[in-house]
C-alpha cells in the first residue's frame, strides 16, 4: 500500500481548520496527522508526527517572527512549508520570502487553487496565489526602481519629484502627512545619496530619470 504523505496544520482560526481537515481528509493520497494553535503544540506534533508538510497562518499563531519559519525548516530538513493566510502585507511578504517560504495561499482561494497549492508544496515546487505573484513582482519593481536610483527609498523618489517640482519643504511635509523635519531629513539623505549640493543638480537629475518633464518644466 501506498504510503500517505502527512500534514500538521497550524492555525488557530476554526472553520478554517475544519475546512482544511475536510479537504485533506477526502484526498486519499494525504494523512492528516496533527493539528496545533500555538508555536509550543505545533513543535511538539512536528517532532512526533515528522509530516512531509505544516500548512500555517503567520498572523494566527504565536511565531516570533517569520525567521521562526527558518529556524523550523533546519530542524525539521524534510519538511516543506505552505503558508495559508487571510491577508498579506508587502512587509509581511517580504518577509516571509527572506526567511525561505516558497509557497504562499490565501484562504480566498478555490478548491482546485488550494490543493494545487498543497501539491506543489509536497513537491517542494515554489507556487504563489495569483495576488501574492502580483505583490512580488511589485515588490521586485520597488526594489529595481531603488537601485536604478541610486539607492533611494520609494519615499525619498518621491520627495525628489516634489522638490523637482518647485514645491516648499513645508508643503512636501503637508502633501506627505509628515513633520518639516522629517522632510528636512530625506532631504539631506537624498543630496548626501546623490553626492549632489543644489536643487539645481536635484532637478536635472529628476529630468535625466524621467520624474518631471523638461518641457513642463521650462515652461
Amino acid at each position: 500500500m501506498k504510503v500517505k504523505l502527512k500534514i500538521v496544520i497550524a492555525d488557530s482560526q476554526y472553520l478554517v481548520v475544519e475546512s482544511l481537515t475536510r479537504l485533506i481528509e477526502i484526498e486519499s493520497k494525504y494523512d492528516l496527522c496533527g493539528i496545533a494553535d500555538n508555536r509550543d503544540g505545533l513543535i511538539k506534533l512536528l517532532k512526533l508526527n515528522s509530516p512531509d508538510l505544516l500548512i500555517t497562518d503567520f498572523n494566527l499563531v504565536d511565531y516570533e517572527s517569520p525567521d521562526d519559519f527558518k529556524s523550523i525548516q533546519n530542524e525539521f530538513k524534510s519538511l516543506s512549508i505552505l503558508i495559508l493566510t487571510n491577508q498579506i502585507t508587502q512587509v509581511e511578504l517580504g518577509k516571509l520570502l527572506k526567511s525561505g517560504i516558497k509557497n504562499i495561499a490565501l484562504k480566498t482561494d478555490e478548491k482546485k487553487d488550494l490543493l494545487s497549492s498543497i501539491e506543489m508544496a509536497m513537491k517542494r515546487k515554489r507556487q504563489f496565489s495569483d495576488q501574492i505573484l502580483d505583490m512580488i513582482l511589485e515588490l521586485r519593481e520597488n526594489k529595481n526602481t531603488a537601485t536604478e536610483f541610486s539607492g533611494l527609498t520609494q519615499s525619498e523618489i518621491e520627495i525628489v519629484k516634489l522638490i523637482a517640482d518647485g514645491h516648499t519643504t513645508k508643503e512636501i511635509a503637508l502633501i506627505k502627512y509628515i513633520s518639516f523635519h522629517t522632510v528636512l531629513t530625506h532631504r539631506k539623505n537624498i543630496f548626501r545619496k546623490l553626492e549632489i549640493n543644489s536643487v539645481t543638480e536635484l532637478i536635472k537629475f529628476a529630468v535625466r530619470k524621467g520624474l518631471i518633464d523638461y518641457i513642463e518644466y521650462n515652461i
